[in-house]
C-alpha cells in the first residue's frame, strides 16, 4: 500500500501551473512507467480510454497494476498483451451478457497475474479517500462479506455510536487515464452524463492523462465553469482523439459496438488466449495509428453507433 502522507507529498510536488499540455497518444503513454499503478476511468464498457490502452500494449509496458471500478474487455487485452500483473476491481467481465472473463480466470487461477476484489462501492470509496488525501474511509459496505478476509479492509467499533464499521483504505494510483467529452489545452475537463469515479480518480493519482473527443478553447470552458469537473492543475497530458473510447461508448456521442463485442467474445470463447492474440494482431499491432484502427470498422457501423449515441438529445 502507498503511504498516504507520501502520496499527498508527491501530488503537491507536481507542476500545477496553467500551461499547455497537448500531446500525441505516443507522447502521453510514455508518462506511464513499468511497474506503475494505472487507474482507468469510466466503468465497464462506458468511457473506457481505449486509445491509450492500445498504445500501452503497443509500447509493451510491463508489470503494471491496473485498477478500475468495473473491468471489461480491456482487461483481457492487457493481460494477454503482457502488460498487467495485478488487477484491482469489483468485477471483471465484458458485460453481464458474456459472463465472467474466461481469460481473466486462466491468468489468475494459473498464477500468471494477481486479482484483488472489492465491492462496487468500496472501489469508489478507495478513490474518494485518495482524492481527499486521507488514509481510509469508514463505511458499512462489505460488513458481513468474506471480502474482509481477502483485502486490507479493517473493522472498527465506532467511538460515537458503538456500531461496527468497515475501514476502506484509500488508493493513490501513480497515474490515471480518463476519456472525456471536452477539455481545453490546459487540462480543464468537462464530462457529460454519468461520471462514475472519474473525478476522484483524477484527484487521487500523481499524474493524469486525459483523452478527449474535442479540445476547446479556454474561453469556451469559462463560459460554463460549472461543467468543469476536473481542473487543470490535476492534469499532465491532454490528447485529442475522436472516438477514443471506441468500440466502447462515450455518453451522448456514440454507443457501444455490440456486434464487435460479439466478434471478440467468439474469438476468446473458441480459441482462448490464442483468439485474443489474433485480436491483438488485427486491432492493436497491425494498425499503426488510432485512425488506422478506426478504419477497420465500417463507416456505416460508426455512423450508426454515433446516431444511436446522440438519440438521448432527441427525447
Amino acid at each position: 500500500m502507498v503511504d498516504f502522507i507520501e502520496a499527498r507529498k508527491r501530488i503537491e510536488r507536481k507542476d500545477h501551473s496553467m500551461r499547455e499540455k497537448v500531446m500525441t497518444i505516443k507522447e502521453a503513454t510514455r508518462l506511464i512507467k513499468d511497474g506503475d499503478h494505472v487507474a482507468f476511468g469510466g466503468c465497464q464498457y462506458s468511457g473506457t480510454p481505449m486509445a491509450i490502452i492500445r498504445e500501452i500494449i503497443r509500447q509493451k509496458k510491463r508489470d503494471l497494476t491496473m485498477s478500475r471500478t468495473i473491468v471489461s474487455f480491456e482487461g483481457d487485452l492487457l493481460l494477454v498483451g503482457g502488460n498487467v500483473k495485478r488487477v484491482i476491481t469489483s468485477w471483471f467481465s465484458g458485460g453481464v451478457t458474456w459472463g465472467v472473463s474466461k481469460i481473466m480466470r486462466k491468468y489468475l487461477e494459473g498464477g500468471e497475474a494477481e486479482y484483488e476484489e472489492w465491492s462496487h462501492l468500496s472501489m469508489c470509496l478507495r478513490y474518494k479517500g485518495g482524492a481527499m488525501g486521507i488514509p481510509f474511509i469508514p463505511t458499512l459496505s462489505m460488513l458481513g462479506s468474506d471480502l474482509l478476509e481477502h483485502t486490507d479492509a479493517k473493522e472498527l467499533i465506532c467511538p460515537f455510536t458503538g456500531e461496527k464499521l468497515c475501514l476502506i483504505p484509500a488508493m493513490f494510483p501513480d497515474l490515471a487515464v480518463i476519456h472525456v467529452h471536452r477539455a481545453d489545452p490546459f487540462g480543464n475537463v468537462q464530462l457529460d452524463g454519468l461520471r462514475f469515479a472519474d473525478m476522484d480518480i483524477a484527484r487521487s493519482a500523481s499524474k493524469v492523462i486525459v483523452t478527449t473527443e474535442r479540445i476547446i478553447s479556454n474561453n469556451q470552458i469559462r463560459r460554463e465553469p460549472d461543467k468543469t469537473v476536473i481542473p487543470f492543475f490535476c492534469v499532465d497530458a491532454v490528447v485529442e482523439v475522436q472516438y477514443g473510447a471506441y468500440p466502447h461508448e462515450c455518453y451522448g456521442v456514440y454507443e457501444p459496438d455490440f456486434e464487435h463485442f460479439e466478434k471478440y467474445t467468439k474469438m476468446a470463447r473458441e480459441k482462448g488466449v490464442e483468439g485474443v492474440k489474433e485480436y491483438l494482431d488485427q486491432y492493436v499491432y497491425e494498425p499503426e495509428t488510432f485512425e488506422d484502427y478506426l478504419n477497420l470498422f465500417t463507416l456505416k457501423t460508426i455512423l450508426d453507433r454515433t446516431k444511436a449515441g446522440r438519440e438521448i438529445y432527441n427525447e
